[in-house]
């Protein structure tokens, strides 16, 4: 479990990556989140993977660590869910824009003619 989640993290990442070096805004947008994905999947690898460990607290169970999962990386993988969500809608209407003001989707906003 723990090397196809450590795969899927890298392929993610390397896509991500790859993509985030394309000419098309699009595909640096598209790129951006899959980085951001393999960071909550990172996150969440963070708090180690557990099997018959209760999520919520349970009467006659000690409030520790080692009868319970971490919920901290839960959190922060579900607000980095919802601003990566933000961030994304923010970047699409943002690339809309410039595509309107310089007719093309490329990032620095040429042709590959004109260069």
């Amino acid at each position: 479990m723990e090397l196809m989640l450590s795969l899927a993290i890298g392929v993610l990442t390397g896509s991500g990556v790859w993509l985030l070096l394309r000419p098309r805004t699009f595909q640096v947008i598209m790129g951006l989140s899959l980085l951001s994905y393999a960071v909550n999947l990172f996150i969440f690898s963070m708090g180690r993977l557990s099997v018959d460990k209760e999520p919520v607290l349970l009467p006659g169970l000690a409030a520790t660590l080692a009868n319970y999962d971490d919920p901290l990386p839960q959190a922060l993988v579900l607000t980095a869910i919802v601003i990566g969500f933000a961030m994304t809608a923010l970047f699409l209407v943002v690339l809309l824009a410039a595509r309107g003001f310089a007719g093309n989707d490329h990032v620095d906003g040429k042709l590959e003619d004109d260069a």
